[in-house]
């Protein structure tokens, strides 16, 4: 497996805040990152499929995913090898080793070499903590086999919150280096590319779900990616 370029200093950065909080991420997650369940749900992969996360984390969605899905090869990357450490653990002892691959390095450093085409990509709240999310989301439009899906789920623009909320909300993400990545939603639903996608908006525009497929001709409003907004 060829090295990365050096994930510093983003990866430093992650390593800090999740030295501690990789121990209770997934309890105090549950509450607020809203919409990844339905997201593995609705993969509907065919049998033998490549699936990667971008931004694993702990493991929590792959572990879900292979249990939901038992005809998958999966694989992990992320920028912090202290969420790696749990993530590793935790694949192990769900018995899990031999289907699902971890490695460590930036979003934007993935390329095919790394695990080879994929069938899926997918961007789990992670896509806010990435601060060159456009070129993560080049990555992994160049990784997907053609016919390949990109799956993202993460905040909108909280444009619908309650008066005050958006300004708390904000502020708070932002304690954990969370930026609402506002652009890319206004993007995927202002795009005239074909419909081959669906984009999926969670009550107060809080976050969204997005499942496209990789264009054929590369000539799409998002990576290649051509969407088309439903409510």
């Amino acid at each position: 497996m060829p090295a990365a370029r050096s994930p510093e200093p983003h990866a430093g950065l992650m390593d800090r805040v999740y030295r501690r909080q990789r121990h209770i991420y997934d309890f105090t997650r549950k509450y607020y990152l809203l919409g990844r369940d339905r997201l593995i749900q609705e993969l509907d992969p065919a049998p033998g499929d490549k699936l990667v996360e971008i931004g694993c984390g702990t493991a929590r969605n792959l572990i879900r995913i292979a249990r939901q899905w038992p005809d998958l090869t999966l694989y992990g990357l992320d920028a912090s090898e202290e969420m790696l450490k749990t993530a590793r653990a935790r694949v192990a002892g769900a018995g899990l080793s031999h289907r699902i691959t971890l490695a460590h390095g930036l979003a934007e450093d993935l390329t095919p070499h790394l695990f080879g085409g994929v069938d899926h990509a997918v961007f789990s709240y992670s896509l806010s903590m990435i601060p060159d999310w456009r070129r993560a989301l080049a990555a992994a439009g160049a990784t997907l086999n053609p016919g390949g899906r990109l799956h993202i789920v993460d905040f909108g623009d909280l444009k619908g919150l309650p008066p005050g909320a958006e300004a708390v909300l904000r502020a708070w993400l932002g304690l954990f280096h969370v930026t609402p990545r506002g652009e890319l939603l206004a993007g995927l639903e202002g795009g005239d590319a074909p419909a081959r996608g669906r984009l999926t908006l969670l009550p107060g525009r809080y976050a969204f779900r997005l499942s496209a497929y990789k264009s054929e001709t590369n000539q799409g409003s998002l990576c290649g990616l051509p969407v088309t907004a439903r409510g």
